[in-house]
């Protein structure tokens, strides 16, 4: 009993040598390290995608650097910590938590561990040391996809299909309805959340219910959108303007989507991974917006001819502009958006 003792302690002993060994070569050879963490998929065509699709474009955008990514899908906040403890053993210089039901799972582990670096969002809070969190401006987004809405619609009743009225998807329906009043100020506007980020059939429910009631353009924001989305296909006259670039390659999208904007989180990794090597661990926000490279705008090539007039593209395109030229202040009073007025 005694010598199997002595060999199992022997073997604990080994193991933490070459976890440690394993760990130390990671740092010597300038690897980065940089761990995902979502609730859905990487190919959802909505959230969880374009972070992914970040991630791997600012790899590609920083060839000097040596990067190693990693991600785990379909993680619930709950059993987030375990495989987070993994990454952290091997370890990764940054954990990115992707949504802010994260949050709690995020400061107890950065707390855990302060020589890492955690990001989650969204969110406008300032974390500890070394938290970050990141904020899409998306009412900046949604206006412009409100201006087309405003601008397209034949029946002068719009619909917009959220997830829940918080966060950035708060700011992308307020800034939606802010972009419709600009050019049809007479637009009825329907506004519905599906309580879920990623209720596909709620958000086809939601979007039926919108289209019987005579709407002809719609959103949605988060991955549950592509519900709506997919319902918006089946009725013969309704058209949509998209929350991310995937929805202008789908089946669906490419018949009925006008245009779509996307966060390019590209621009937030890349910042996220020179402030870590340059020392900084967390205790930032980083904002998202056009002026800063945040955000991505583009038209289906297969319906822009049909659907936007030379006046509403150059409409669009100084729209941005502003934006670009005053990121503070233009859309100041997206907050004071008030549904039950519509």
């Amino acid at each position: 009993m005694k010598r199997l003792l002595v060999i199992a302690i022997m073997l604990i002993a080994a193991f933490g040598l070459c976890a440690s060994g394993s760990s130390e070569s990671a740092a010597d050879d300038g690897t980065f390290k940089i761990a995902l963490i979502i609730e859905n998929t990487i190919d959802d065509k909505g959230w969880c995608q374009s972070m992914h699709d970040g991630i791997t474009e600012a790899i590609a955008a920083m060839p000097d650097k040596k990067i190693e990514y990693s991600y785990s899908e379909k993680m619930l906040p709950v059993d987030a910590g375990s495989i987070a403890r993994q990454y952290v053993a091997d370890g990764y210089d940054l954990i990115i938590a992707h949504g802010a039901q994260y949050k709690n799972f995020v400061l107890e582990m950065a707390e855990e561990y302060p020589d890492v670096s955690f990001a989650f969002g969204t969110s406008s809070e300032i974390g500890p040391a070394n938290v970050f969190t990141y904020m899409p401006e998306s009412e900046e987004t949604g206006y412009i996809n409100g201006l087309i809405a405003g601008t397209v619609t034949k029946d002068n009743i719009i619909g917009l299909v959220g997830p829940v009225d918080s966060g950035d998807s708060a700011r992308y329906n307020r800034g939606y309805v802010l972009g419709i009043q600009a050019v049809n100020p007479d637009a009825k506007i329907l506004v519905a959340h599906t309580g879920s980020f990623s209720d596909y059939v709620k958000s086809s429910e939601v979007a039926t219910s919108q289209l019987s009631s005579g709407a002809d353009v719609l959103t949605g924001s988060s991955q549950q959108a592509i519900g709506a989305l997919r319902a918006t296909a089946e009725s013969p006259k309704a058209m949509w303007v998209g929350q991310d670039l995937a929805q202008l390659t789908t089946e669906e999208g490419k018949a009925k989507c006008i245009a779509a904007s996307a966060y390019n989180y590209a621009a937030v990794v890349i910042d996220l991974v020179n402030r870590i090597e340059s020392g900084v661990k967390g205790g930032e926000c980083i904002p998202m917006n056009f002026a800063n490279g945040g955000f991505i705008f583009e038209y289906n090539p297969a319906l822009e001819a049909e659907w936007v007039s030379p006046e509403l593209k150059d409409l669009v395109a100084s729209t941005i502009e502003s934006f670009k030229a005053d990121p503070d202040g233009t859309l100041a009073t997206w907050a004071d958006v008030d549904y039950s007025t519509l």
